[in-house]
């Protein structure tokens, strides 16, 4: 927190709003980029699948909520407020559905949601760039490494 003087709200809601964002986006796009960046937004719903699952919670049931009240949240005009405060929607594990987690006092630091997205970011990279140089191997060269 002392790191980037900023709070988001927790449950799940960044991961959320950036699924919904990435999907929305994606659909603009026509080449290749789209599938990548689709499979990128449905790996963000992980984190409130697995903490929904952990709470023994129906996941399906509350990710589709979240994901209807941040798609809202996004298109609302600016004069809706109300629909905008939708934002700040995610889960209430202890009752098992959605809320308002800025209210509930559910945060996080910023930096610590801008970092762990930047470093598991990473990680898939250099997994895909691993997985990259194992095809590029010749058949052949690698039967005789052998």
């Amino acid at each position: 927190m002392l790191e980037s003087n900023s709070l988001v709200a927790g449950g799940g809601a960044v991961e959320v709003a950036l699924s919904v964002y990435l999907d929305d986006y994606a659909r603009t796009l026509s080449t290749r980029e789209q599938l990548a960046i689709a499979e990128f937004s449905e790996a963000l719903l992980i984190i409130p699948k697995t903490l929904s699952m952990n709470a023994a919670k129906d996941a399906t049931d509350l990710i589709a909520k979240l994901r209807v009240f941040h798609n809202a949240a996004q298109k609302a005009d600016e004069g809706d407020q109300k629909k905008r405060d939708l934002i700040y929607s995610g889960l209430d594990l202890m009752n098992g559905k959605v809320r308002d987690n800025l209210k509930a006092g559910v945060l996080e630091p910023t930096m610590s949601k801008v970092k762990s997205l930047k470093f598991a970011t990473e990680a898939a990279i250099t997994i895909l760039r691993i997985d990259d140089m194992i095809k590029l191997i010749d058949p052949e060269k690698a039967a005789a490494m052998a």
